[in-house]
């Protein structure tokens, strides 16, 4: 399962600073994407197939360099 994947200090994204003017404010405003510390997180399930039931669950976090 991949999880949240892109900027972790942002929102959805882009320049969190930005969107929460754009909240506060109600103006429109141009969203630029954040390249600050890119990550991709999720799990690594492995199903036990005669239970259907998870055997292990690995949890993966990579950051880009």
């Amino acid at each position: 399962d991949a999880g949240m994947t892109g900027p972790f200090d942002s929102v959805i994204g882009v320049e969190k600073e930005i969107i929460i003017k754009k909240f506060i404010t109600g103006i429109p405003a141009k969203f630029d994407i954040s390249k600050k510390d890119v990550r991709f997180n999720g799990v690594l399930v492995k199903i036990d197939s005669k239970t259907g039931r998870a055997g292990s669950i690995e949890r993966i976090s990579i950051k880009h360099e």
